[in-house]
C-alpha cells in the first residue's frame, strides 16, 4: 500500500465554518519494546457544524485517535509527536485536572456499545447527573430538569418517566439516545462519535443518525464519526478521511470521495459494497427444515408467588421451510422474535405450539438425549464469536469440543487432521490453533466460529447476525467464505440479519418479521424489488446507501 500525501480539502463551504479541533501530526507507538507505530502523523480539522467521517478497517487506528484527542489511551501506548489543538489551546500541554474540565463539558464522546458503556445499577438520569454536577453550578430541581429537556430533545418518549429507568429496561436504541443526551448534557463543541449504530436496526439506525445530523446543525457540533458503514458515510458525512495502517492516505469532500477515490485502498473499501442488484436463485430442491405454526410465550410473572400475569408473545405463529443448499435471510427490528425462532429451531427455548421439521422428525418434541443426533445436522454461529468462545482454551479445543461432546467417531489423531483441514479451509493457518480467541482479529473469531460450526458436518447452519459488528471489508470476506461453503458442501443457511444491504448477496429468499410474525416472504428479488407490506418499505426507506 503506498501513501501518496494525503490532501487536506479546503473551500469556501468549509471555510464559511470556524475550526473547531484540529489534530496534527499525531504519532502514536507502542509504550515498550517492539515500539511499534500505532498511528503515524495524522492529521484532520473538525469544523464547527460539519461531520467528518473516519473509515478504515478494524486496527487501523480509527478508535485509538479518537481516544488520544481524550488522552485516554491505555498505559501500553504513548503519544509521542504531534498536537491536537481545541479553539487554539494544545491538550498534550495541560495538566490531567485542566483535562477533567474538557472532556465531557468541551469534548463528549458517543461509545460504540451503549449498554456496556451505561452503568447497569444506577438510573440513567443518576449517570446524566454526574457530568451535570462536575461541570455545572446547577442545583438538583434545575439537574432533574435537564435531563428531562435532553431526553426530549433526543426523543426519548416519557422523558420525566425515563429519568429514572435502569439501562436494562431500554431498547437498544433507547440506550443510544440516553449515551448521545450525556454527550450532549454540558453542550460541548466536539462530538466523537465511535461506532455509534453499528449494533443498531436499520430504523433506529436511521432514527439515530437524523438525530446527530439535525444536533450538528442546530448546536453547530464538530463531529467525528468513526464507522466501518459506507452507507452511514455516504449519508451524514461532510468530509471523509481513509485510515490504513495508522496513516490517513485520503481526504476529501463526501461527494467527490465516492465518484472519484484517489487511492487503490479507499476504491476496494467502496468495492466491499454489496451488489444490490445481484440476486441468487437456485433450482426446487427437497425441503431440509420446515417450521409449522410455531409459537414461543413467554409467561410474564408478578407479585410475592409469581403468579403468571400474561404472556409476551415473542413469536406467535409462524411458516418458514428452507430446502438443501439454500439460504433463507430472516430479517426485521430488534425485539421481533428473530433470534427467538432460531433458539427453537435448535430446540434450545420451549415452543408453547407448533412443529419445527428435519428431515421429518419433529425436533420440539425431543428430550435432550433424543436431540442429540439432530445437534451435528444443525449448528449455530453467534454474533459475537468472542463472547461464545472459552476464553482459557486454545482454537483446537474450541473446535474440537464440538466432535467430542457430539460423538463424531475419530481418533485424537483424526480430530487434530480435520481441524487443521477446517481452518484451512476458512482461510486461517492450521499452525493458529495452538493459540487463544483474545489473540485474533473480530474477522478472525468469526472464521473460527465458522470452523467450529462445521466440525460435525452441518446440513444447517443457524447464522445470528454473524457479520453485524465487522468492517465492510472483512464483512465482504466472512460472506464470500460462508457462500464458498454453500457451493462445495450444500449446506443451508438460516441468516438472522437487520442489514438490508447483503441480503442479495447471500439469500435467495426473505421472510420479514415484525411483532413475532412474519409479515412477509419470498425470493429476494420480489421482496427487495416489489415489497407488499408497509413494514418492509419502511425497513427498506431505512436502509442507508452507498450509492446515488
Amino acid at each position: 500500500m503506498t501513501n501518496n500525501n494525503a490532501q487536506t480539502v479546503t473551500s469556501n463551504h468549509q471555510s464559511s465554518h470556524d475550526l473547531a479541533l484540529s489534530v496534527n501530526n499525531l504519532s502514536v507507538n507502542l509504550r515498550h519494546a517492539p515500539y511499534t507505530p500505532i498511528l503515524q502523523e495524522v492529521s484532520f480539522d473538525l469544523r464547527k457544524g460539519e461531520i467528518y467521517a473516519l473509515i478504515g478497517e478494524s486496527g487501523s487506528g480509527k478508535s485509538v485517535t479518537s481516544h488520544s484527542i481524550l488522552r485516554l489511551l491505555p498505559d501500553a501506548l504513548k503519544i509521542t509527536k504531534g498536537n491536537v489543538s481545541l479553539s487554539q489551546k494544545n491538550l498534550f500541554s495541560l495538566t490531567e485536572r485542566q483535562m477533567t474540565g474538557i472532556r465531557g463539558k468541551r469534548i463528549a464522546m458517543i461509545f460504540q456499545d451503549a449498554l456496556t458503556a451505561l452503568n447497569p445499577v444506577q438510573t440513567v438520569g443518576e449517570q446524566i447527573a454526574e457530568a451535570l454536577k462536575l461541570h455545572t453550578s446547577l442545583n438538583s430541581i434545575e439537574i432533574h430538569s435537564r435531563i428531562a429537556e435532553l431526553f426530549s430533545e433526543v426523543g426519548l418518549p416519557e422523558p420525566e418517566k425515563r429519568v429514572n429507568w435502569y439501562p436494562h429496561q431500554m431498547s437498544g436504541g433507547q440506550q443510544q439516545r440516553v449515551m448521545i443526551a450525556m454527550a450532549l448534557a454540558c453542550e460541548p463543541d466536539v462530538l466523537l462519535a465511535d461506532e455509534p449504530t453499528s449494533a443498531l436496526d436499520v430504523t433506529i439506525q436511521k432514527q439515530t443518525l437524523k438525530l446527530i445530523q439535525e444536533l450538528t446543525v442546530s448546536r453547530q457540533l464538530a463531529v467525528l464519526m468513526i464507522t466501518h458503514d459506507m452507507g452511514v458515510v455516504r449519508e451524514t458525512a461532510d468530509q471523509v478521511g481513509v485510515m490504513y495502517q495508522g496513516k490517513i492516505i485520503e481526504q476529501n469532500h463526501c461527494e467527490a470521495f465516492f465518484a472519484n477515490p484517489k487511492e487503490v485502498y479507499s476504491r476496494q473499501l467502496i468495492d466491499c459494497l454489496p451488489d444490490m442488484d445481484d440476486y441468487r436463485s437456485l433450482e426446487q430442491e427437497a425441503s431440509l427444515l420446515k417450521v409449522e405454526n410455531l409459537a414461543v410465550h413467554f409467561p410474564q410473572r408478578k407479585g410475592l408467588f409469581q403468579r403468571v400475569h400474561g404472556y409476551t408473545k415473542a413469536v406467535d405463529g409462524i411458516n418458514l421451510s428452507i430446502c438443501k443448499g439454500e439460504t433463507l435471510a430472516l430479517v426485521g427490528e430488534s425485539g421481533c422474535g428473530k433470534t427467538t425462532v432460531g433458539r427453537a429451531i435448535l430446540n434450545l427455548e420451549k415452543t408453547t405450539a407448533g412443529n419445527v421439521w428435519y428431515n421429518n422428525h419433529c425436533l420440539n418434541k425431543l428430550n435432550r438425549r433424543g436431540m442429540l443426533p439432530f445437534r451435528k445436522k444443525i449448528q449455530v454461529i453467534f454474533q459475537n464469536p468472542f463472547s461464545s468462545m472459552n476464553p482459557r482454551m486454545t482454537v483446537s479445543d474450541i473446535i474440537e469440543e464440538g466432535m467430542v461432546s457430539l460423538g463424531v467417531a475419530l481418533s485424537k489423531a483424526e480430530r487434530i487432521q480435520r481441524i487443521e483441514s477446517l481452518l484451512t479451509r476458512v482461510k486461517l493457518e492450521p499452525e493458529l490453533r495452538h493459540r487463544y480467541p483474545h489473540e485474533f482479529s473480530g474477522g478472525q473469531r468469526q472464521r473460527i466460529a465458522i470452523a467450529r460450526a462445521l466440525a460435525v458436518d452441518p446440513d444447517l447452519i443457524i447464522c445470528d447476525e454473524p457479520t453485524s459488528a465487522l468492517d465492510v471489508s472483512i464483512r465482504s470476506e466472512v460472506l464470500d467464505l460462508l457462500l464458498e461453503l454453500q457451493r462445495d458442501l450444500s449446506v443451508s443457511y438460516l441468516f438472522i440479519t437487520h442489514d438490508l444491504s447483503i441480503i442479495p448477496h447471500i439469500a435467495h429468499r426473505v421472510a420479514v418479521m415484525q411483532g413475532g410474525v412474519i409479515v412477509e416472504q419470498g425470493t429476494t428479488e420480489q421482496v427487495l424489488k416489489q415489497p407488499q407490506h408497509h413494514y418492509t418499505k419502511k425497513l427498506l426507506e431505512a436502509a442507508p446507501s452507498a450509492s446515488q
